[in-house]
């Protein structure tokens, strides 16, 4: 073992909590390095940046400049330990969309289609209340405990799934491998940035988007095989295997932390006292899972299974305030939040939080219109509509590659945060000006650059939250809550643009219809259909069918304009980040 002691007490630079931090007779601590984590000895210096050497300079808009590069780090130890975790997000992002090709075939076969959609509501719900828990327990308890934790959750639920003998079990199995998953697609980011210099980060977490990408490309079709020759119960058993498998690699493959070491970065001589469990915030952990529930359940539940107008969904949206001005009364209190609120004194980490939410949300919205506007303009199939949505896909994989090789170059992240959300809202200014019910293949390759700027947005974001939060405790609850934020944009982005959409067109197609003479009752008629059906422009003919599918041209433009106004925001905020060295200090 080498070790690499920081006598002044203060924070080092290097220091992967899968290892974990040892603390001096004086309270300082010192940090401990497996020869088998890292073969090759790295520098370290006492500012608490993530995996860099420090070179002379100041926290300003200029970079480290080209040559000044970290030294000494086995880059095939760090491929050999993602690889390994990369089977866990395949698994995750297959998963999801498994469900979606799955979940009508499920339900029907207990004769209750009517609550399918809480096959994907419940696992969304579990993970979003369960993020940010991960990064903390992971400071405590290290990061190969939480890894191997989050995927035997996974399998358990998995497994309850498969068994599942009526509805709400298999929901119950959907909620616990949702509570499994978010911490599978989390962790992974945390350990990335244990691992390596800030500089690489980004070109790393680009692979991480390219496997993702991968698993929700081939999960749908691969559940739709699999309910066709084996049944929808073996698409979540054979989720298992792989799992256990990733398992088995994690704990063969990961360092553990030496013995007496604790794995957390904020030990002190009180701390050390305690025992893990009674650092856990358990008080905060409640509280702000209750608020993010009481967020997104009425936003599930209303205009679907309740009217917005209903007394549960006001007082549920009533109540996430509340539950969160406690939260923060109570976190104010505690010697280890599960999220440290001095994160949200740096005006930096808010900007970067609100960005990379406001391009997941303008992102849904996109991916939910696209193929609707193919399926109603051109009748084309649900195949042939969804293959529409390649461009940006490819767009979004390419874009996270080249963002994180210009940030390994450069060192730069402010410029491509402004250009890719610049890219983003130009793609959906571009659907808006020219998306109007002819649209030849040149155009429809014009969502290709809101693809491509959110992939470049993902991977430059999450390099600007790292580059701003001073304190390397704090990292991992950060990018827990980076992750929080992208959930809650998914949950909010498709509900929104749905609901817009949905809006304009039954205003616009009423005025329509009543303009061609068509009876009230009749209108009525008509506007449920088309809302409720894309095939019943197939059933009307003539000035009825124009007025059907000009109604949705003109809602689905409205659509587009909400994904536009998200990613303008964004491009507005992303003109206050500050460029800092991805080498020198964070404060």
């Amino acid at each position: 073992m080498v070790q690499h002691l920081n006598t002044t007490g203060d924070q080092p630079s290097e220091q992967s909590p899968l290892l974990g931090k040892a603390v001096d007779a004086n309270g300082h601590g010192t940090v401990s390095v497996s020869a088998a984590e890292v073969p090759a000895q790295r520098s370290l210096a006492g500012n608490g940046t993530n995996g860099s050497i420090l070179k002379a300079g100041t926290d300003d808009e200029e970079s480290q400049g080209e040559g000044e590069t970290e030294e000494g780090i086995d880059r095939s130890h760090v491929a050999r330990i993602i690889s390994v975790l990369l089977i866990g997000i395949f698994v995750a992002h297959a998963d999801g969309s498994i469900l979606l090709a799955t979940h009508p075939i499920i339900a029907s076969e207990f004769n209750d289609l009517e609550n399918s959609s809480w096959l994907i509501t419940g696992f969304a719900l579990a993970g979003a209340a369960t993020q940010t828990l991960y990064g903390k327990l992971s400071d405590i308890y290290g990061r190969k405990s939480l890894v191997i934790t989050a995927y035997v959750i996974f399998v358990v639920g998995c497994a309850i799934v498969g068994m599942g003998q009526t509805m709400w079990q298999v929901i119950l199995g959907r909620v616990i491998s949702g509570a499994g998953a978010s911490g599978m697609a989390g962790l992974v980011s945390i350990l990335i940035t244990d691992l390596l210099p800030i500089r690489e980060v980004a070109q790393w977490r680009a692979y991480v988007n390219l496997v993702a990408t991968l698993g929700r490309s081939i999960g749908g079709p691969l559940g739709g095989w699999l309910v066709d020759v084996i049944g929808w119960r073996w698409s979540f058993f054979g989720q298992i295997p792989p799992v256990i498998l990733a398992i088995i690699l994690v704990t063969v493959s990961l360092p553990s932390p030496p013995p007496g070491v604790e794995p957390s970065d904020t030990i002190n001589n009180t701390a050390t006292q305690k025992s893990k469990l009674s650092r856990v915030d358990f008080k905060g952990s409640v509280l702000f899972a209750l608020a993010i529930l009481a967020l997104l359940l009425p936003i599930e539940l209303g205009g679907v299974k309740l009217p917005w107008s209903h007394p549960a969904i006001i007082a549920l949206f009533a109540f996430s305030p509340v539950l969160l001005f406690i939260f923060v009364a109570v976190e104010k209190r505690q010697a280890e939040p599960i999220l440290p609120l001095e994160i949200f004194h740096r005006r930096d980490a808010v900007l970067s939080f609100a960005i990379l939410g406001l391009q997941i949300a303008a992102q849904l919205g996109l991916m939910f219109s696209v193929p609707l506007y193919f399926q109603i303009t051109t009748r084309a199939s649900n195949t042939v509509s969804g293959a529409h949505l390649v461009p940006a896909v490819v767009g979004n994989a390419l874009g996270g590659l080249i963002s994180g090789l210009l940030i390994k170059r450069s060192g730069r992240y402010k410029t491509l945060i402004i250009i890719a959300v610049a890219l983003s809202s130009f793609s959906y200014l571009l659907l808006m000006l020219r998306w109007h019910g002819n649209t030849n293949f040149w155009e429809s390759l014009y969502i290709f650059p809101s693809g491509f700027g959110t992939g470049v947005a993902q991977s430059a974001v999450f390099v600007s939250l790292q580059a701003v939060v001073a304190d390397p405790s704090h990292l991992a609850p950060a990018i827990s809550f980076m992750y929080l934020i992208s959930t809650v944009a998914l949950t909010i982005g498709l509900p929104l643009s749905n609901a817009v959409m949905q809006t304009v067109l039954r205003r616009v197609l009423r005025g329509r219809l009543l303009g061609l003479g068509v009876g009230a009752g009749e209108v009525a008629k008509i506007i449920e259909s088309t809302v409720s059906d894309v095939d019943f422009v197939d059933r009307v003919t003539g000035s009825v069918r124009e007025a059907v599918v000009s109604s949705y041209v003109d809602g689905l433009w409205w659509s587009h304009g909400v994904s536009f106004l998200f990613s303008a925001t964004a491009f507005v905020l992303a003109l206050f980040i500050r460029q800092r060295r991805l080498d020198g200090p964070r404060a």
